[in-house]
C-alpha cells in the first residue's frame, strides 16, 4: 500500500466561527473540538484517497487559556506563542489538548472516541511526537503512577549531566532580549533550537527548552557524547513512545528527528518495533546527507524537503527547469520508497498565494509528480485540497503565505469544505476534484504502489524545461505519465528508449491505452523507432494505462 496521509489540526479543522478576531481568545474566535472530526469528516477525508490521518495538536501543549479549574497548570503568557499556542511546545507528554474536548475532564475519552472513528473509517492513525524540546514550563500532571516527570530529579548546578532532562546555564536567570514581565526561570535552561546561553532572541524558539540526549553541547573540548549507559532522558522517552502506540495510534511523526541523535532513535524505535512491527516513524529530517543515517535507524520515512519539495518549489516559481526532478529523485535512488513527498503542510507557504505558486491549479503537475512517481508516501495538508491561500492574518501568525498554528481561527475553506459544502468556490470545488482524482489513482493503480519506474528524461531533453515524462509497470499494467508544468496545453512527443523495454521486459507492438483522468481510450503504439504523440492540458498531465 503506498500512504497517503492527510494532515490535520482539530483546532482549526471543526472551527465554524467566523468571528476571526485578530489575536482573539477561544471565547472570541472559537476552536474545533474533536467530536468535530465525525464520521462524514472522515469519510470525506476516506474518498479523497487518504489512507492514514496525521492530528496534530493532539498532545497538551503551552497555550494562553486557563483551564486552572481542571488541575491543569497555567502557562504564562510571555512564554506562548499565540492566544491558543504552539502544538510543539508540549506542557504533558501524557494529556491531550483541552481546547478539544467538549467536556475538558473527559478530554482522553474523547480523543480515544475519534481515535476509534477514525479507525472505523478505515483510516490509520499518525500524531506527533516532539522529542527535542517542552514548553518552558513543562509539567506533567496526567502521566501514570510511577512514572517520574522530565526535570523532576535534575541538578540545576550541573550545565551538562547524563542524568539531567534539561541543559543549564549556571546560576544565570532567564534574560531574553524581549521583555517577558513578571515571568522567572532561575536558572534558565537552554532554549530547544540549540540556543545554549540564558537569552534567546524574540525569533528563536523562546518558548521551548531543550531535552539532553547526552550530548554536552558546551564541553571545552567540543561537542562531546556520553550515550552509555543510557542517559536518563532516553528511558523518559522511550517510556512516552510505548504509552503512546499503547493507546492504540499506528505511528509517529517525529518532530526536528535529526536534533536528537541518531543512537538514541535505533534505540528506542527498536524497542517499540519489538511490541508494535507495524508502527510506523515519519521523521522531520532536513539534512539529505543523514537520511541514510536515520533509514537505518528504523525510520519508515523522511521528509523530502532538502530535495524534491524545493526542486518542486523552484519549477513553480519558474527557476528551475522540469529536468531537476530526476536528479532529485536520483539522490536518493537507494532510499526512495523512505521518501516523503508534499507540497504543503504546517510550517511551509501555502500553493495558492503569491508567495508559492500563485494559483492552486498550478501545482496540479507538481501533485502528479508527488503521487505518481514514486512508491513512497504522499502527504497532503488539510485545505490544500480547497485551495486555502493562507493569507489570514490571524495574530500572532501574519500575513505570511501560512496557516496559523498559534491562533485560535477559522479557516474559511475548511468550513466550506467540510461543513458548507453549498458555498464552496467553483476554485474550491475544482481543485478538491482534481485532488481526488490524482490521490486516488495513486492509492489503487498497481504500477504506483508496487511497481517500478523509468524515468524518460534522459531521452526527451526537448521537454526539460516545462514538461516530465516517466513509466510505471507492475506485472502486466504499465502506465505512461506526461506531466505538463506550462501554462498552455501542449502536444509532445515523448521518446521510449530501447533501455526502457528491456528494464520493465515490455515488448514493443501497438496496445489499448485508457486515459486515467478521462476515461477515454485509444491505441498506443510503443516503439523504440518512433515517439508517442501525446497531448497534455495546461498545468495538468496525461496517464494512459496499458493491458500488456
Amino acid at each position: 500500500m503506498k500512504p497517503i496521509i492527510y494532515q490535520l489540526l482539530p483546532r482549526l479543522i471543526g472551527n465554524r466561527n467566523t468571528t476571526r478576531k485578530r489575536n482573539g481568545s477561544l471565547e472570541e474566535n472559537g476552536v474545533g473540538k474533536f467530536n468535530d472530526i465525525n464520521a462524514s469528516v472522515l469519510r470525506r477525508i476516506k474518498q479523497l484517497g487518504a489512507t492514514h490521518v496525521w492530528y496534530t495538536g493532539i498532545i497538551r501543549h503551552a497555550t494562553q487559556t486557563d483551564y486552572t479549574n481542571y488541575g491543569i497548570p497555567a502557562q504564562h503568557p510571555a512564554v506562548v506563542k499565540g492566544k491558543a499556542g504552539s502544538p510543539y511546545a508540549i506542557a504533558d507528554y501524557y494529556d491531550v489538548d483541552p481546547d478539544l474536548a467538549v467536556d475538558v475532564e473527559q478530554r482522553f475519552e474523547e480523543w480515544k472516541q475519534l481515535l476509534r472513528r477514525t479507525h472505523q473509517a478505515g483510516l490509520k492513525v499518525i500524531v506527533d511526537f516532539i522529542p527535542n524540546h517542552v514548553a518552558r514550563q513543562y509539567q506533567s500532571v496526567c502521566r501514570p503512577d510511577g512514572v517520574e516527570d522530565l526535570g523532576e530529579r535534575d541538578d540545576s548546578k550541573k550545565h551538562f549531566s547524563t542524568e539531567n532532562n534539561f541543559y543549564y546555564c549556571w546560576g544565570q536567570p532567564f534574560a531574553p532580549s524581549f521583555p517577558v514581565g513578571n515571568y522567572h526561570e532561575s536558572p534558565a535552561r537552554a532554549t530547544g533550537n540549540d540556543h545554549f546561553d540564558a537569552s534567546p532572541g524574540v525569533d528563536d524558539w523562546y518558548e521551548t527548552v531543550k531535552l539532553n540526549y547526552g550530548i554536552d553541547y558546551c564541553d571545552a573540548g567540543g561537542r562531546s557524547e556520553h550515550f552509555t549507559p543510557a542517559p536518563d532522558t532516553w528511558h523518559k522517552m522511550l517510556q512516552i513512545m510505548r504509552f503512546w502506540a499503547q493507546q492504540g495510534i499506528d505511528g509517529m511523526r517525529c518532530d526536528m528527528a535529526e536534533m536528537v541523535p541518531v543512537e538514541f532513535w535505533k534505540w528506542s524505535i527498536a524497542q517499540v518495533k519489538a511490541e508494535r512491527p507495524d508502527f510506523l516513524f515519519v521523521g522531520e529530517v532536513y539534512n539529505p546527507s543523514q537520511y541514510r543515517e536515520f533509514v537505518a535507524a528504523g525510520f519508515d520515512y523522511l521528509y523530502d524537503k532538502v530535495g524534491m519539495y524545493d526542486t518542486l518549489f523552484d519549477i513553480l516559481r519558474g527557476n528551475s527547469p522540469t529536468a531537476e526532478i530526476s536528479s532529485r529523485w536520483q539522490q536518493t535512488s537507494d532510499i526512495l520508497d523512505h521518501m516523503l513527498y508534499f507540497l504543503e503542510n504546517h510550517d511551509e507557504l501555502r500553493i495558492a498565494n503569491s508567495f508559492f505558486a500563485g494559483q492552486a491549479s498550478h501545482a496540479i503537475p507538481a501533485l502528479m509528480v508527488c503521487a505518481w512517481l514514486h512508491r513512497g508516501p504522499l502527504m497532503v495538508y488539510h485545505g490544500q485540497e480547497f485551495a486555502e491561500p493562507g493569507m489570514d492574518n490571524e495574530g500572532f501568525s501574519g500575513l505570511n503565505g501560512r496557516t496559523t498554528i498559534f491562533d485560535y481561527w477559522c479557516v474559511e475553506s475548511l468550513r466550506r469544505g467540510y461543513f458548507d459544502r453549498k458555498a464552496m468556490t467553483a476554485e474550491q470545488q475544482q481543485t478538491e476534484a482534481q485532488y481526488k482524482t490524482v490521490m486516488n489513482i495513486a492509492r489503487r493503480e498497481k504500477p504506483i504502489t508496487q511497481g517500478e519506474m523509468f524515468d524518460l528524461m534522459y531521452v526527451n531533453g526537448h521537454l526539460a524545461q516545462q514538461q516530465y515524462a516517466f513509466l510505471r509497470k507492475w506485472k502486466d499494467e504499465m502506465l505512461v505519465v506526461l506531466v505538463n508544468f506550462a501554462g498552455r496545453p501542449v502536444e509532445c512527443d515523448v521518446y521510449l528508449p530501447q533501455h526502457a523495454f528491456d528494464f520493465l521486459q515490455v515488448e514493443e507492438g501497438a496496445y489499448d491505452a485508457v486515459e486515467l483522468l478521462s476515461s477515454a481510450s485509444q491505441p498506443l503504439l510503443l516503439s523504440g523507432q518512433q515517439p508517442l504523440q501525446l497531448h497534455a492540458p495546461a498545468y495538468g498531465g496525461t496517464i494512459f494505462k496499458i493491458k500488456l
